[in-house]
């Protein structure tokens, strides 16, 4: 069984920064990181495969998020730089086993709790 341990949401105002961090116990092929805000479907904002690195975002994230992962602690980061008021939402780390990088909510088997993130404006 997998379970996974989130950490690192707050408050912050437009244009500062927050990391994510997600700590995964058990077997999985890649993590991602989605998020939900208020009325809203959850949705994907960024993944990395454990093997080799390679990593997606979405595109309302890219040039100011980014994922990395350190295999030895079997963590996965989210720094996201450059916040605006529509980031906020609860994040939520999620895990999968298999090939590629799933950019969609049903590809992961495994989630954790949920970390709120606000920015205010």
């Amino acid at each position: 069984q997998v379970q996974l341990a989130e950490s690192g949401g707050g408050l912050v105002q437009a244009g500062g920064s927050l990391r994510l961090s997600c700590t995964a116990s058990g077997r999985t092929d890649s993590m991602g990181w989605f998020r939900q805000a208020p009325g809203k479907e959850r949705e994907f904002v960024a993944a990395i495969r454990w093997s080799g690195g390679s990593a997606g975002y979405t595109d309302s994230v890219k040039g100011r998020f980014t994922i990395s992962r350190d295999n030895t602690k079997s963590a996965v980061y989210l720094q996201m730089d450059s916040l605006k008021p529509e980031d906020t939402a609860v994040y939520y780390c999620a895990a999968r086993l298999g090939p590629g990088i799933g950019y969609n909510r049903w590809n992961y088997a495994y989630w954790g709790q949920g970390t709120q993130v606000t920015v205010s404006s």
